[in-house]
């Protein structure tokens, strides 16, 4: 055992050599996270636009102009920002969930957890790497529907936040689910048990005014509701609630939920064996 003379020594050292923020561990950190989506780009980044191309492709062919209108404007630009959310954040929730899962299935996570980073670093690096991956997904999609749907951007400021603060979220609710699951069917069934629910069940493919009082209710329960609502407050300036709202409460949440994450990183959490 060391004496507290050595430990308080070796945390000087630490601190002179390091500072407040391991800069250059938390960049490191990043840049794996980020090189490990960009390596097989055609799988995490150019997939996600075709999925979202067939879902609006397939709900054109099936329902089409007989729609109408919805909340002032033609269907399909009422639908294109809920598809573009929704591939956002199950991307960046899957680039945070793969990562960990997979290291811990490996017996790797320890050369994550032995360098010199703070729990806060851990959290924020991982994290990072979801934003970038949600936030890639979200520029190359929205590119794409502005060109070929011509769908406007009414508040691109608002849309610009909405997507930052939904792959902010969603990776962090990643790195929940995969510091608690042990093995890929466990992760599996909180995606589909939990997160696809969540996104299809917002809003995604509807205005939630259509719903009855009591579903209206549960849903504003739902921060993906109001993620989805303030990227169609950003492309076309419908929206089912404030966006101001909306930005309160997905803050509120992230917050929350990155709390969790720097606890669990900090107490070793179903981490350390």
């Amino acid at each position: 055992m060391r004496s507290e003379t050595e430990m308080h020594l070796t945390s000087e050292m630490g601190v002179r050599r390091f500072g407040r923020v391991n800069w250059l561990g938390l960049a490191t950190l990043i840049q794996r996270e980020v090189k490990r989506f960009t390596a097989v780009w055609t799988q995490t980044i150019a997939a996600p636009l075709v999925t979202a191309g067939l879902f609006l492709t397939v709900f054109a062919l099936a329902i089409g102009p007989s729609r109408g209108l919805v909340m002032g404007v033609p269907f399909l630009h009422f639908l294109a920002p809920g598809i573009l959310m929704m591939t956002v954040i199950q991307n960046a929730f899957a680039n945070t969930t793969s990562s960990i899962v997979i290291s811990k299935v490996q017996g790797n996570i320890v050369d994550t957890l032995m360098p010199p980073l703070s729990p806060l670093e851990l959290v924020l690096g991982y994290t990072a790497g979801g934003v970038a991956r949600g936030m890639a997904v979200a520029l190359l999609i929205g590119a794409v529907l502005v060109l070929v749907l011509g769908l406007p951007i009414e508040h691109p400021v608002w849309a610009l936040v909405f997507m930052f603060l939904g792959a902010t979220l969603l990776s962090v609710l990643g790195i929940v689910g995969a510091i608690f699951a042990n093995r890929f069917d466990q992760m599996a069934a909180i995606t589909n048990f939990v997160i696809t629910p969540l996104s299809f069940l917002s809003g995604t493919f509807y205005s939630i005014e259509n719903m009855p009082p009591l579903m209206q209710k549960i849903t504003h329960f739902n921060p993906v509701f109001y993620l989805i609502d303030g990227a169609r407050y950003g492309m076309i300036g419908r929206s089912d609630s404030s966006p101001w709202l909306g930005l309160v409460v997905c803050s509120g949440v992230t917050l929350v939920v990155m709390a969790v994450c720097w606890a669990w990183f900090r107490s070793g959490y179903r981490l350390k064996a």
